[in-house]
């Protein structure tokens, strides 16, 4: 087969990090190619230096055996060459068709033709089973049908090589099954697609080659049908990992976090929380489960204060918190992990040793400066603690990778010391080697004796760690069962909005199961 794309010999340097050293990489035509290896490897940056986000210290790229130069996106685009971030690109306020065209000249007048871009945009759409509106506004569509769009806009433009970064890490499993029937598509058509993720049960479902790549090197090349998951993790981290969570059993002890017929809106008004009620005990992690806007983020955010409360109540150690500030709740005892990692949960211009100590900073007070070498002192005990990957505590944090800003902002959270710990999708985005260590860290702090609230859409991650787990649907809690007994099925059913039979069993009347408003 014709070989599409090659890289060859790629070297980058960032200050203090070899991100690339020595990169080979092979694309065929009309496959899909995974690019695996863990938070930090440097498959993203590879994959930048080839749509010319960043230029290459030496090294050379070839399309179809002819060397070519990358400047700019611009110029990746015109040699066809298109990537999907994880963060979409698009302006929400615009219609599919005026993303799409976005930075365009349509037809030979000074004006646009909106009206022959939306036809094409129809033939591309059908032809490739994206089902998409022209019209649509981007603002108002789910995750997974933005995502079409990125892929649309690409098409548009004729991108031959696709790359997606971490494109399921938003999706749901329907969503995800899309993508893929998209995707597939694709291959028949001839383009190639390179997918860069973590997850390998996607890789061994859609790849036809997997690329590993540790520590800014190439360590291997493997067909599909010749690897398994086992391998992948070995070559990926360098070691066997251990996705089993060890829990050991421990009896909870008293409530610490309750929340009484809790009622929250969102922006538009819609109400996203239904008369909620739950309770957390010391030592024990309730899990909540549920298809992402279902009201998890909501309910999280109102224990927190970061969202007003319509009605109800937040309980702590006792005392009503429901009223107070973000601040006071945090000095009362409750910590946050948000979902949002690199907007909520950090300052990503500021150093890891002053991320380190947000929301501490009168802790290291000395008059009125800062106690510089005890807050460094101890940023440096968080860093070797969980295991962080930097170039120093001076480093920007929005240059971690995921993995080491998600440790670095757990880390932060589990050191306050609070009695309870809120957590939204701690692993979402994370390879196998940060999954482990963020696993490790919750069920120490649970050992510890914290009440852990964990917010997850991948129900491994909640049977695996927590002790309960209730399933959201629609804002109310449709049922609540025992993880150790709990099967995929009878959660999934919940979170399709059905009562499972086993729901009642876990501490749910037959009326309140019925209903699906309490736990």
């Amino acid at each position: 087969m014709k070989h599409t794309l090659e890289m060859r010999n790629i070297v980058k340097r960032f200050p203090g990090v070899l991100a690339n050293n020595n990169v080979n990489l092979t694309i065929q035509a009309g496959e899909i190619h995974a690019l695996l290896g863990e938070n930090g490897a440097g498959k993203s940056t590879l994959m930048q230096i080839l749509y010319g986000f960043h230029s290459m210290d030496s090294g050379e790229i070839l399309i179809d055996g002819e060397t070519v130069r990358l400047g700019s996106p611009k110029d990746a685009i015109a040699l066809g060459i298109g990537m999907v971030h994880q963060e979409f690109m698009l302006v929400r306020r615009f219609s599919v068709v005026e993303n799409t065209v976005l930075g365009l000249r349509e037809g030979n007048g000074p004006l646009l033709d909106l009206r022959r871009a939306s036809e094409k945009l129809k033939d591309l759409s059908n032809r490739h089973g994206l089902a998409l509106d022209p019209a649509a506004e981007v603002g108002l569509l789910p995750i997974g049908v933005q995502q079409r769009v990125e892929i649309l806009k690409l098409l548009y433009r004729d991108a031959r090589l696709l790359i997606l970064d971490e494109p399921t890490a938003v999706l749901t499993p329907r969503e995800k099954d899309q993508l893929f029937g998209v995707l597939r598509k694709l291959r028949e058509d001839g383009r190639s697609v390179v997918l860069v993720t973590h997850k390998l049960a996607e890789i061994m479902e859609i790849a036809d080659r997997v690329t590993v790549m540790r520590d800014g090197q190439v360590v291997a090349t493997r067909e599909i049908g010749s690897t398994n998951g086992q391998e992948l993790t070995r070559l990926m981290v360098g070691r066997e990992v251990n996705l089993r969570a060890d829990k050991s059993a421990q009896k909870p002890g008293a409530a610490i976090l309750q929340v009484e017929e809790l009622r929250v809106r969102d922006e538009t008004g819609h109400e996203k929380v239904r008369g909620l009620n739950l309770e957390v005990h010391a030592g024990e992690i309730l899990g909540i489960a549920g298809v992402d806007g279902n009201g998890q983020s909501e309910l999280a955010e109102a224990v927190m204060h970061l969202r007003e409360i319509k009605s109800g109540r937040v309980i702590l150690k006792g005392a009503d918190v429901t009223r107070l500030s973000v601040a006071l709740h945090r000095t009362l005892g409750i910590s946050y992990v948000p979902a949002d990692r690199r907007h909520v949960g950090s300052v990503t211009e500021m150093s890891v040793a002053d991320n380190a100590i947000l929301g501490l900073q009168r802790k290291y007070r000395r008059g009125i400066f800062r106690g510089i070498r005890e807050a460094r002192e101890s940023a440096r005990g968080l860093v070797a603690r969980f295991g962080i990957r930097t170039g120093g505590i001076d480093f920007a944090a929005g240059k971690l990778s995921g993995g080491n800003l998600q440790k670095l902002i757990l880390g932060r959270e589990i050191m306050r010391g609070s009695a309870a710990l809120v957590v939204e999708h701690p692993t979402r985005g994370l390879d196998v080697g940060a999954v482990e260590a963020v696993w490790g860290e919750l069920l120490r702090a649970r050992q510890e004796g914290k009440a852990i609230l964990l917010i997850s859409a991948e129900l491994e991650e909640l049977l695996n760690l927590a002790d309960r787990i209730a399933v959201m649907f629609e804002g109310r809690i449709m049922g609540v069962v025992d993880a150790a007994g709990a099967s995929v099925e009878e959660i999934g059913l919940m979170m399709a909005g059905i009562t499972a039979p086993g729901a009642a069993a876990a501490g749910l009347g037959n009326k309140e199961a019925h209903r699906g408003e309490t736990l």
